[in-house]
């Protein structure tokens, strides 16, 4: 009777379990579908502006502008995209590996976390965290883009650092979500030329412009414009990755608990039956023996 007590427990635990993978399942199907719409939406802007700034980079010549490349780089700072939450899979594992190994190359880096998990992850790590920015697992807006970029700016242009990395999910398909990096600062024509070929677009060829009023007052007004769509594609992409790598954790994790509830369903059902037996047992025994 007590092993029965004990397999009942374990499959009401379960089934409650399995109403909280589902429920959350069915959450981050919805809200991937309203991230896969924003995405689709701001997928040709987020490249365009790619495609954009390096026809009109290498265009020019020697601008001299802060947002250009530096002689020395002395300070690094990474900027990773993360999720507020858990319980999506490997989605944050993978990003913190792919920090890890950009960090590798660097010399002390530091860190600009979004997203809780990245957070706490990195404050028991030998990074320095500069800063986090949280906006509690909804879908982002312009306006997070914006709060982040002029923040990363502005420690540029004070020369708090010469170097700025973006480090955020690339969702390809729905199963295939796989982490990037982006160059943000200094703004480099070659580096914006790999991320366009890396991400299936064609090697683009040098164009010529004229600049007015000059040169260097054009890149100082379009380089935040760039920066701040940059860190918006990559805000939109990374939510939209974190909900299909959570809506498939817990379609796995539901499958998992639906197999373990039929194996103890049987074994219950088993231990049951050998149990009322063995009770009749005991009575057709006693029965028999009281009629002797």
């Amino acid at each position: 009777m007590a092993n029965l007590r004990d397999v009942r427990l374990r499959i009401r635990a379960i089934q409650q379990t399995l109403q909280v993978t589902k429920a959350m399942s069915l959450i981050s199907t919805s809200k991937l579908r309203k991230g896969r719409r924003t995405l689709e939406d701001m997928e040709p802007y987020f490249t365009r502006i790619k495609k954009s700034m390096f026809d009109v980079i290498s265009s020019a010549g020697n601008v001299k502008s802060a947002f250009f490349e530096r002689k020395e780089v002395k300070h690094t700072v990474v900027v990773v995209i993360s999720s507020d939450k858990g319980l999506a899979g490997g989605y944050n594992a993978n990003v913190f590996k792919q920090v890890n190994k950009v960090c590798e190359t660097l010399r002390d880096p530091l860190l600009i976390t979004i997203g809780n998990t990245a957070s706490r992850y990195f404050s028991h790590s030998h990074f320095n965290v500069l800063e986090n920015f949280s906006f509690m697992s909804q879908l982002p807006s312009l306006d997070d883009a914006k709060e982040i970029a002029n923040y990363i700016i502005s420690q540029f242009l004070w020369e708090y650092f010469d170097e700025v990395h973006l480090v955020y999910t690339h969702m390809f398909s729905a199963v295939k979500l796989t982490p990037e990096t982006i160059q943000l600062l200094p703004v480099s024509a070659e580096k914006i030329q790999e991320e366009i070929v890396r991400a299936g677009g064609e090697k683009r060829v040098d164009l010529r412009f004229e600049y007015i009023p000059s040169e260097e007052e054009v890149f100082d007004a379009l380089v935040p414009i760039y920066i701040k769509g940059i860190v918006y594609g990559a805000l939109v992409e990374a939510y939209a990755s974190e909900q299909s790598a959570r809506m498939t954790a817990m379609d796995e994790s539901s499958k998992s608990a639906e197999d373990m509830l039929a194996k103890l369903q049987v074994f219950y059902n088993r231990t049951r039956q050998a149990v009322i037996t063995q009770e009749m047992t005991e009575i057709v025994g006693g029965s028999s023996a009281i009629n002797v």
